[in-house]
């Protein structure tokens, strides 16, 4: 991922919060959103059947937020909702990898 930023938390419930962050100008927006795409699309390949709320049973679910900013800028926030299963498999696909 060239945009995505990636940040995990726990909590004492059992459901982890997965969230990617990019905050571009318009111009880079497009990009920012192919790179949410791949994630969607690797949540749905993975665990297609498994989407709703985690609380219900589920292994995911999530969020996702674009806002408009002053100065040509944009922010995109994709949240997900996730099991132990989930996040493992999320943080083994796109976790911080060392590629230079």
């Amino acid at each position: 991922m060239g945009y995505l930023t990636f940040d995990f938390t726990d909590s004492s419930d059992g459901i982890l919060t997965l969230e990617a962050m990019a905050s571009t100008r318009e111009a880079e927006h497009a990009a920012v959103m192919t790179e949410v795409a791949q994630v969607l699309a690797w949540a749905q390949a993975e665990f297609g059947g498994r989407h709703g709320a985690v609380e219900e049973g589920n292994a995911w679910d999530d969020e996702l937020l674009v806002q408009r900013e002053a100065g040509d800028w944009v922010t995109v926030t994709l949240t997900f909702s996730a099991s132990a299963e989930f996040a493992e498999a999320f943080q083994a696909k796109f976790g911080e990898h060392d590629e230079d």
